[in-house]
């Protein structure tokens, strides 16, 4: 019997064994700079702007390229406040965490949940304009849902990393 673990390491492997060296530079290069030109991607990368072009496009349609993206400075936009919030649920019901996940996608202050396992159910990402609308985000949005038991908030100091390329 396979082990499921041994059967998604195997399918993993075969959607990324067909990146060669070429697709590797070309994501690395529009992970720095979404917006290259096929022309100048291709230059940095050694092929030909036809060439270039075909591949960003088979990655494109094969969800490698999920998409692309302005990156924002949080702090010249108003939100001067990030952190981390640890929500622990009350009961691992079925409706209610649909629910909980729903308004946790929902909320515009909410960069990025992650559920997890430990003494934690989900740690939650939340950037503000200030420590008033995170209060009031977490007194009227989290704190009165039914599938929250507890939350805890780590406010961020500062930070040291932040991405969203992946090593290539």
């Amino acid at each position: 019997m396979i082990c499921i673990n041994n059967v998604i390491n195997i399918l993993i492997r075969q959607l990324t064994m067909h990146l060669d060296a070429f697709d590797h530079k070309i994501i690395a290069q529009l992970q720095e700079d979404g917006k290259l030109s096929n022309y100048d991607l291709a230059e940095r990368v050694g092929l030909s702007a036809s060439q270039c072009s075909r591949r960003r496009t088979r990655l494109e349609s094969e969800g490698i390229i999920k998409g692309y993206c302005a990156l924002i400075d949080r702090e010249k936009a108003g939100f001067d406040l990030t952190s981390i919030i640890a929500i622990t649920l009350a009961a691992h019901r079925e409706e209610p965490v649909r629910h909980l996940n729903a308004l946790l996608a929902r909320l515009p202050n909410i960069q990025e949940v992650y559920q997890v396992t430990g003494d934690m159910d989900y740690y939650v990402k939340v950037v503000a304009p200030d420590l008033n609308a995170l209060t009031e985000l977490i007194n009227s949005e989290l704190m009165p849902h039914e599938a929250v038991q507890n939350v805890r908030t780590a406010i961020v100091l500062k930070s040291l990393k932040e991405t969203n390329a992946l090593p290539v």
